[in-house]
């Protein structure tokens, strides 16, 4: 086997943000699109969303759930009666107001002043106004309640500075949108949600995070409480991951969403919306790439296993290829992670070397490469992604039989998974600073270690108002933000860090993508 390594010309170590697009180009997952802020997803990175977006989209129906779809574009009045929601997105509006175009003389083209919209269209940034007027014609009495619909949709939001899956103008994402009778529903719609999207990441992407509400100067505009998932990267910093928020009555007074209760008077439902994007694409390259490329969890990966023959252009190649295709109808037939081995056997022309390190890259599971030999001994050759190396620096092949690689394939899978999180987990666990009990010595910490400085919890008295504003803009000046309250935290027993006050929880800080 070739012992040629085929790394990536930036590390981690030294340049991360180069690193990162690095890996997107690699992998050959996504690429400008030529309108700022926009990419194109290619194959193998729209594969993998695709994946996220099926095991997501059962657990979301398996909670009774239904799919619809809303218009893209959203009359501009929807916003307007919603003033503290608007205010929110305003800066990352694109508002269409012509719908035809003339030439300009100059040979260009330019909007029609006789073609001016009534009235301008925003493109859509989310839906809670458009659903809200539907959810308006569709609830009239307590009976049409609990509502729960969800919509897989793009939405766009004028970024000003992007990267390719983490922050762009348009991406892909899931948008939950439900009523209730009750605050008490609602409430317990949003902790579903949040516990969904936490089941999800963990397990199918391999994501640790920590769940917990975020400060009241986090929260979604309009919203009364807002949830989140929170990862952290290889650099320290912290992806909100997915968030889900308590709308309370808000929007349902903007939109009129009432119905006749119980003892046959008028209420306002009680709302709730959730979401998650392509953002968490951006996650796993963050989470679980190295500098030879992407690791792809085996459940989110189009292919598990990819067949590489070692085709030689001559009458020997149909015997390989019968004997590959024998293994990948072997394979196929396995069951790992609850769903049938999704196999590919590459056939595509190229030295086998090479399309091994193409495969390296693109994070596929495990890679089999067969060569003359390996068939003449009934055997492969076997490369499992985040078992690269050898100690002595070579391709850590295995080589089993084909009926032991048939048997122990689904098993490797599995543990891989597992092992992506479980190291993950512990990466992240052992960079979360605990017991600060002043402000210096969070600046202290984030000093300490400029490149990756990893989170610190403290606890804190949950300041509101123009007090959270003044710990805001502290946290502002060191690039800093407060992530969220973990729900699993223990107990405050101090004072608060900011104000002296007795402490009445724990809170993460750190830097944010």
């Amino acid at each position: 086997m070739s012992q040629i390594r085929h790394a990536l010309s930036v590390k981690r170590a030294d340049d991360f943000a180069a690193w990162y697009q690095e890996v997107i180009s690699a992998a050959d997952m996504a690429e400008e699109s030529g309108v700022r802020g926009c990419m194109v997803i290619k194959p193998w990175g729209y594969g993998i969303w695709e994946r996220i977006q099926r095991l997501m989209d059962e657990r979301i129906k398996a909670a009774g759930v239904e799919n619809c779809y809303f218009p893209l574009f959203i009359p501009l009045r929807n916003f307007a009666r919603e003033a503290e929601h608007v205010e929110g997105f305003a800066k990352e509006m694109a508002v269409v107001t012509h719908h035809r175009l003339i030439a300009d003389g100059k040979g260009g083209l330019m909007p029609d002043p006789e073609a001016k919209l009534e009235e301008p269209l925003v493109v859509r940034p989310t839906s809670e106004t458009i659903i809200g007027d539907a959810m308006a014609r569709w609830v009239q009495s307590w009976r049409d309640l609990p509502l729960l619909t969800n919509q897989w949709a793009n939405v766009v939001r004028w970024e000003m500075r992007t990267r390719m899956f983490l922050r762009t103008s348009e991406f892909l994402w899931q948008e939950g949108h439900t009523a209730h009778e009750t605050a008490e529903d609602a409430r317990a719609e949003t902790m579903r949600a949040l516990e969904m999207y936490r089941a999800c990441v963990e397990e199918d992407l391999a994501l640790p995070v920590i769940a917990g509400e975020k400060p009241e100067n986090e929260r979604f505009p309009g919203a009364v409480e807002t949830w989140s998932i929170e990862a952290m990267m290889q650099d320290g910093k912290a992806l909100q991951a997915g968030t889900s928020h308590y709308l309370g009555t808000n929007f349902a007074h903007a939109a009129g969403i009432k119905f006749q209760d119980r003892e046959g008077g008028q209420q306002f439902a009680h709302t709730t919306s959730w979401g998650t994007s392509t953002r968490m694409i951006g996650g796993v390259i963050m989470v679980h790439g190295d500098d030879d490329g992407l690791k792809v969890p085996p459940a989110i990966a189009p292919w598990q296993v990819v067949i590489v023959p070692m085709l030689r252009e001559d009458d020997g190649d149909a015997a390989l290829l019968a004997y590959c295709e024998d293994l990948r109808a072997r394979l196929g037939a396995q069951s790992a992670l609850g769903e049938r081995v999704r196999v590919l056997l590459d056939k595509k022309p190229g030295k086998a070397t090479a399309k091994r390190w193409d495969w390296v890259r693109r994070g596929a599971p495990l890679i089999i490469e067969v060569g003359q030999r390996d068939m003449a001994e009934g055997k492969v050759s076997l490369l499992r992604r985040d078992a690269l190396w050898a100690d002595n620096g070579k391709p850590a092949f295995s080589a089993p039989s084909i009926d032991e690689a048939v048997a122990t394939i689904p098993g490797a899978l599995d543990a891989m998974q597992q092992s992506l999180l479980a190291s993950a987990r512990e990466e992240r666990d052992a960079r979360i600073t605990r017991g600060v009990t002043s402000f210096a010595e969070i600046e202290q910490a984030f000093k300490d270690s400029v490149k990756n400085p990893g989170w610190v919890e403290v606890q804190w008295s949950k300041p509101t108002g123009a007090a959270l504003e003044q710990v805001a803009e502290r946290l502002k000046a060191l690039k800093l933000t407060l992530r969220n309250v973990p729900m699993d935290a223990s107990p405050a027993n101090g004072v608060c860090v900011f104000t002296g006050d007795p402490a009445v929880e724990r809170v993460l800080i750190a830097r944010a993508y």
